[in-house]
């Protein structure tokens, strides 16, 4: 379904599970994933949560035309999607690109959710973080998406999956690059990353239970970023998965899924 927000830009959503529930939780995507991301995720939910999918704009599904947008500006989309679909107080939970949008949601609605969920989350860039950033960044310039993703790969996906992986790397490859993921949207997305100043000093003012769940062997971004971001939220809860990477929605389904029901 497609939802247009205040600036006309269409925003696809889906909305699945048990319909009927009380209980509300909002994926976010990560910077190159789809509504198709959560796919392995949606079991553990389904009879007990309405859920919502929804891709940002210049993912998937949603407008690639329009200029790059800063994280207030998605959050601001997903509020007036959730308003429309007069949703209110849901659980909204990010990965990476969208536990950042997750944690601007949480500070200009704080009255619009009730629990906060930030997987494979981090607040500032460091050096080690700037520079995979750019490498990512000029392989996307040199080779488009493609290239892109067989530079990513190893920095998203822990050690453990590349021995025993859910989808086959060569599967999951051939099917991202069937998606047609353009270059032009993913800088657009990359901006905002780029353009965000160190937000910890915002964090404290998080007033939402957040619970944030971290791959102790994710290489893109170290437990002590994630560390950084439970110092910053008051009252927040860390839990550390071990032996697997950045990517939780695909390398550790039903661990992320039962933290997420027990918190």
């Amino acid at each position: 379904m497609l939802f247009k927000t205040t600036d006309n830009l269409s925003l696809y959503y889906e909305v699945t599970g048990n319909t009927q529930s009380l209980k509300t939780i909002v994926f976010l995507n990560g910077l190159s994933q789809s509504t198709l991301a959560w796919f392995f995720m949606l079991p553990h939910f389904k009879e007990t949560h309405k859920i919502i999918l929804v891709d940002f704009v210049f993912q998937g599904q949603s407008s690639k035309e329009a200029e790059w947008r800063t994280f207030d500006q998605h959050a601001q989309d997903i509020k007036e999607l959730l308003d429309s679909l007069k949703i209110e107080k849901p659980i909204i939970a990010g990965l990476s690109y969208g536990s950042l949008v997750a944690q601007h949601f949480a500070l200009l609605y704080p009255q619009k959710l009730s629990k906060l969920i930030l997987m494979s989350t981090f607040a500032h860039k460091t050096p080690y973080y700037n520079a995979i950033e750019t490498a990512w960044w000029n392989a996307l310039q040199i080779g488009g998406y493609p290239l892109m993703l067989d530079v990513m790969l190893p920095s998203v996906l822990g050690e453990n999956y590349f021995k025993n992986p859910l989808i086959p790397i060569d599967l999951l490859k051939q099917t991202r690059a069937d998606s047609n993921i353009d270059s032009t949207s993913l800088f657009k997305l990359m901006r905002a990353t780029k353009e965000r100043p160190d937000y910890r000093p915002m964090l404290k003012n998080i007033t939402t239970p957040t619970l944030i769940i971290h791959g102790e062997k994710d290489l893109l971004l170290s437990v002590h970023l994630a560390e950084e971001v439970h110092k910053a939220i008051p009252n927040s809860v860390l839990q550390i998965i071990p032996g697997v990477g950045h990517t939780l929605n695909l390398e550790a389904v039903a661990q992320t899924a039962q933290l997420i029901l027990n918190f």
